[in-house]
Order: C-alpha cells, then sequence, then structure tokens
C-alpha cells in the first residue's frame, strides 16, 4: 500500500512537474475607457486605422525583455493606461502606456496581462498585428534564465496553433520590416534603438518551432 501511494505520488509530480511552465496565469493590467480610447487613438494616428473596438488579427510574435529585476516591478511598468514620467522619449508620440500580453517571469511562470488579440504597444510599427512577450530581466546581472526560453517556445506555440502566425521575432528585429507590407508607421523618425532578447535567444525559439515553417525576417533594404 505504501508503495502504491509513493508511486501515485511521483506519478503526480512528474505530472504536475512537466504541466508548470504550460500554465498561463491571468494577471490583468488596468484596460479601463481610458486605455481604450488611447489605444484606438494609437491604432488611428500611427498607423491610419481607424475602428470602433481595438481588437487586432496576429500575425506575428515579438519577444522582449524588461530589463527590470523582478516581476512585480516589470508588472507595475504595464499596469496603468498612461505613462509614467520615465518615459520621455516615446510620450511625445502617444501618452498610452507600453505593454504586452504576456510576461514571463524568471522561474518560467507565464503570466497573462491583457486578450491576445488587443492592441498592446511594444513595438514600433507592428503593434497593430503583433503579439507581445516580455521577459523579466534581460540585464547582464540577470540574463534570461533558461526556464524562460522553455516558456517562451511553450508561448510561441500555444500561439501558432491559435492564430495565423507568420512571424516571430526579437525586438531588435524590428526595423527589418520597414518596406514590408505589415510596416505601418507613420512617422519615419519614430524609431528606437532595441537589442531585446538577442540573437541566441531567438535562435534557439525558432529552432524548436520550425515545423511551423514561420516565414524568414526580410532582409534589411
Amino acid at each position: 500500500m505504501i508503495r502504491f501511494q509513493l508511486l501515485a505520488y511521483s506519478l503526480f509530480f512528474v505530472f504536475v512537474g512537466c504541466k508548470t511552465a504550460e500554465t498561463i496565469v491571468d494577471k490583468p493590467i488596468v484596460f479601463n475607457d481610458q486605455r481604450i480610447q488611447l489605444t484606438k487613438e494609437y491604432l488611428k494616428n500611427r498607423y491610419q486605422i481607424d475602428q470602433d473596438g481595438v481588437t487586432i488579427v496576429p500575425k506575428m510574435v515579438v519577444l522582449h525583455w524588461t530589463v527590470i529585476p523582478t516581476l512585480e516591478k516589470s508588472f507595475k511598468a504595464f499596469e496603468q493606461p498612461t505613462l509614467p514620467n520615465w518615459r520621455p522619449d516615446i510620450e511625445n508620440v502617444s501618452g498610452l502606456n507600453v505593454s504586452a500580453h504576456f510576461l514571463v517571469d524568471r522561474d518560467g511562470t507565464i503570466y497573462r496581462l491583457m486578450p491576445e488579440t488587443t492592441m498592446a504597444r511594444h513595438v514600433i510599427g507592428l503593434n497593430h498585428c503583433a503579439i507581445g512577450i516580455e521577459n523579466v530581466g534581460g540585464t547582464e546581472e540577470l540574463p534570461l534564465t533558461k526556464k524562460q526560453l522553455r516558456a517562451n517556445i511553450y508561448l510561441v506555440k500555444y500561439l501558432a496553433e491559435k492564430y495565423a502566425i507568420e512571424y516571430v521575432i526579437g525586438h531588435h528585429e524590428y526595423q527589418k520590416f520597414e518596406a514590408h507590407p505589415l510596416w505601418l508607421e507613420v512617422d519615419e523618425g519614430y524609431r528606437t534603438k532595441k537589442t531585446d532578447p538577442g540573437d541566441e535567444f531567438m535562435r534557439k525559439v525558432r529552432n524548436a518551432t520550425r515545423k511551423f515553417n514561420f516565414k524568414p525576417i526580410p532582409e534589411n533594404n
């Protein structure tokens, strides 16, 4: 009887352990009337998309890092509808706060911050069609972890099976789409240089998801 109980417990532990990275925890940011209005204005002013709602048709997944050391501080950066004072580099473009659909903690736990088909502000020129995944950390002292890598691979697979995803890119690759039909940013001077999450991280994600045959990143023009 004791052996049976130990075996049952072991199987339960393995099962739960296997499922840990596949659990998506809902941790919603504030998405009130103010954020909805700012999002609609962003779509209209930045992309010339005039629509009643803030829904997008996902065609791309963009991977990021927060360069913030903890989950709660990263979450707080996205939580409120308007930009905090520490983002003067982009506040003249729109008062809409930055955000992402998912936030991955350093232990690999996945948090969903907002609906996957609602526009988030996370990548210039492509927010209208892109699902954003943020990863806590990303500094030299706190590089992205193996658990975060596994969680990102899982999320990419999950999203590719749910939506018609054509591209999976790193934030540092977004400017390669400037001549692409998906690129809609109206301001030629609005660009910020990004390094996240890096070529090595993207190579590992792409290798693990190659069965989906995502389209290659456009060549620089």
